[in-house]
């Protein structure tokens, strides 16, 4: 099955202790590059996070989104900025000597000053923390799994209607040549008609002109490996049950340099517009192979 590169999925878990929501979404993107925003207690488990994702993604720009809460009663501890303290004495003192003022000598009005007393929240140990983010991370990338999964459906679909577009123009192309051949025998017997007048005309020479020319018209081979890269194509789409946009991406180039040749070879109006028609629907196949995973 097909997987779109673009996704989203969340993802919650909870215990006693803590409670985690994390979110995932992912962007276009020829590799895989994991970006992980969180709070700064909890970086110690990005690596292992990091490693999880792998799991179920191979390609695109992720980035892993994680909230967390921690329900535990925490103890909190009384820091007390020495220095700043004291600098705050001394610029009152000196302030009270210059406006003759009663100098300080209440601690509690130092204290009241900011950054003087701060209350910090003393770190315990995150014991279980990781099994529940990673936890929450799984159901976050199964749920962003599904979403790749049922856009990727729908790519396979439009890819299917394409390269039906595209064997049916094959199609005309490859019956083209022997009109092309036929219309230039024509031609040729016609010129020199024109210019032989009443002389008999060499139907021996016309006939190896025509072999020459339908020799160096002859894009055969290139029809034949265009459809058979369109058979492939599908192929890689039936059997698809691991990431193919790499094997899918190769393919329309080397579809693309089977159109250029035949175009190149092809002495026809006809055929060069159905070979525009075909660098068309191999351009938008291109296109659509950027969105897969």
């Amino acid at each position: 099955m097909l997987r779109s590169m673009t996704g989203f999925g969340a993802g919650d878990a909870e215990n006693e202790n803590y409670r985690i929501h994390v979110e995932v979404k992912s962007f276009n993107q020829r590799y895989l590059d994991i970006d992980v925003h969180m709070p700064r207690l909890l970086n110690p488990f990005e690596e292992a996070m990091k490693k999880r994702v792998k799991v179920y993604a191979s390609r695109g720009k992720m980035d892993l989104n994680v909230m967390f809460l921690d329900k535990r009663d925490r103890k909190k501890a009384i820091r007390v900025d020495k220095n700043l303290a004291i600098a705050y004495h001394k610029a009152l003192n000196e302030m009270s000597d210059l406006l003759h003022l009663a100098r300080p000598d209440d601690v509690c009005e130092i204290a009241a000053y900011p950054d003087v007393i701060a209350i910090e929240e003393i770190p315990d140990a995150l014991e279980g923390v990781e099994e529940l983010l990673l936890a929450a991370l799984d159901m976050a990338m199964q749920r962003f799994i599904a979403m790749r999964e049922a856009e990727g459906t729908n790519i396979e679909a439009d890819f299917l209607q394409r390269l039906t577009l595209l064997e049916g123009y094959v199609e005309k192309i490859a019956a083209l040549g022997p009109q092309i051949v036929e219309h230039y025998r024509e031609r040729l017997h016609k010129v020199l008609q024109e210019l032989l007048a009443e002389k008999e005309i060499d139907e021996t020479r016309i006939i190896q002109e025509t072999a020459i020319y339908a020799d160096k018209i002859n894009y055969t081979e290139e029809v034949v490996r265009l459809q058979s890269h369109c058979k492939q194509f599908r192929d890689i789409l039936a059997a698809a049950d691991a990431p193919v946009g790499r094997r899918l991406d190769f393919l329309v180039q080397e579809m693309n340099r089977e159109i250029n040749t035949t175009a190149s070879k092809a002495g026809s109006t006809e055929a060069a517009q159905l070979s525009v028609d075909v660098k068309s629907e191999i351009e938008k196949l291109r296109e659509q192979i950027q969105n897969i995973e």
